[in-house]
């Protein structure tokens, strides 16, 4: 097992340190300057959109509203990563490296809205409601099936069992940390519970996400705020920390500095899945009248993810005074740092969140991997094979050990985001001119713009937005 986690960390260090981190910083930026900042511009819109898309009219029988879409691809990204995750990168690169997981989602957010305005662009019909994704942009913008083809594959085992594997893997590190409770019998509690919801379908998993992923993100940025509020004094040290140890010229001499951003952006990257190509799967399921809608929602979602989700766990663990001597790692040092700040019920509170957190991304996640194994095969008989898949990934998940789990999730999360990067920098103009038809209505008085892709020059191959199912042209 030593020698297997030594290759992964091998392979894991080589995507990303000489290719994935140039690619996600280079293309955020190139996409940030032809949106003209759109993240930044659009940040009161994406608000207004995300509160239509919450409207009882959105909902309708049978469809995914916009907002339940948000919803399920939060839920994919509010887990493990922005508990677990982000103490483990305050520990192995320090505070600065919160100051890059920042940064990245800040030009990342670009990368999403570009990423999910295509699903929306390129979205297929599936009966009343919309299944899209990377997979289906390649094939059809780039008629490129066999890329599609690697994509679906790459992220069904990355979501549909890696990453599940590592949800189940903290949910059941928190409750054995709080409780005693033992782990492969919880773990196999997790994997019926997962199966109940899976074999339910889309709205099933829709309907589960709307509930859990704002109650819960509502109640952990409140506990973090009170320890914020209770610990006003030493705020500005640690947000001191955090600038002065990512800009700390020392450490670049030192060659320490480069270890520390590549922590910070891996950390970012796998809990905001801003450019990976995961997200756009969730957005291209939305029911809206312009594909830009949906594209800055998922924009939006980045912002929540890392700027206030990932950011309550790092204040919550930097604000604990033993987070830099602590023997522990991951979800036990974020348990540590909050039974310091409000007793032991904090043990008992982020085992609870950790459980909801990480279940809600278990069944974000095995959404993803269902839509692209519609995209590869759509028989029931494959469906059902991968689904007692997953269910079995949860289980192993929940016993594994931790360092080769987040490895491999790494190594995984890599090659899916290059292969959509490459794919999202060739169709990246779509996006650009949907923007620009949005604007144009809006600036003149349209409110609810309508999508036309015949008004899109070189669009060809789109089917989701006929209503007679034929493809235009």
């Amino acid at each position: 097992m030593e020698l297997l986690n030594e290759l992964v960390l091998r392979i894991n260090d080589f995507i990303w340190t000489y290719i994935l981190i140039a690619m996600l910083i280079v293309l955020g930026i190139y996409f940030t300057a032809k949106t003209n900042f759109v993240q930044f511009r659009y940040f009161k819109e994406m608000f207004r959109l995300l509160g239509e898309g919450s409207s009882k009219d959105a909902k309708k029988e049978g469809k995914i509203s916009s907002f339940q879409a948000f919803c399920i691809s939060t839920a994919s990204r509010v887990g493990t990563g922005n508990i677990a995750g982000i103490a483990l990168a305050v520990v192995a690169g320090g505070p600065g490296a919160i100051f890059w997981m920042w940064l990245i989602a800040l030009i990342g957010s670009a990368s999403g809205f570009v990423e999910s305005t295509l699903a929306q662009i390129y979205k297929v019909k599936d009966g009343k409601s919309y299944r899209g994704g990377p997979a289906y942009y390649m094939e059809q913008g780039l008629n490129k099936k066999w890329m599609g083809v690697t994509f679906s594959v790459l992220i069904t085992i990355c979501f549909g069992f890696v990453f599940n594997a590592v949800q189940a893997n903290t949910i059941t590190a928190a409750f054995n940390n709080a409780f005693g409770i033992d782990r492969f019998i919880l773990g196999l509690v997790i994997a019926g519970l997962t199966a109940l919801v899976i074999f339910g379908g889309a709205n099933r998993i829709a309907k589960v996400s709307e509930v859990i992923v704002p109650v819960l993100a509502s109640l952990y940025i409140l506990v973090a705020l009170f320890i914020m509020i209770t610990n006003l004094g030493e705020m500005p040290n640690v947000i001191k920390l955090i600038f002065s140890n990512a800009l700390d010229f020392r450490s670049m001499s030192m060659g320490t500095m480069g270890g520390m951003i590549l922590i910070g952006v891996k950390r970012g990257l796998f809990s905001n899945e801003a450019g990976m190509g995961s997200a756009p799967n969730a957005a291209a399921t939305a029911e809206v009248s312009h594909p830009v809608k949906q594209g800055l929602i998922q924009a939006l979602g980045v912002f929540v993810d890392t700027l206030i989700i990932c950011s309550c766990t790092a204040f919550i663990v930097l604000l604990y005074p033993g987070y830099a001597t602590s023997s522990a790692e991951g979800i036990g040092l974020t348990q540590e740092a909050l039974t310091y700040h409000i007793g032991p019920i904090g043990n008992t509170f982020i085992a609870v969140c950790i459980l909801l957190f990480a279940f809600s991304s278990i069944v974000g996640n095995y959404y993803y991997g269902q839509s692209n194994i519609e995209f590869m095969n759509n028989k029931k008989s494959t469906m059902t094979v991968f689904r007692l898949a997953v269910v079995a990934f949860v289980l192993f998940g929940s016993v594994a050990q931790i360092k080769i789990v987040w490895n491999l999730a790494d190594v995984f999360m890599g090659l899916m985001a290059i292969i959509n990067l490459i794919a999202i920098a060739l169709l990246g103009k779509y996006a650009f001119i949907a923007l620009k038809d949005y604007e144009k209505q809006r600036k003149a008085g349209v409110k609810d713009p309508i999508f036309d892709p015949s008004n899109i020059p070189g669009l060809e191959n789109v089917s989701g937005w006929n209503k007679d199912d034929e493809i235009i042209a």
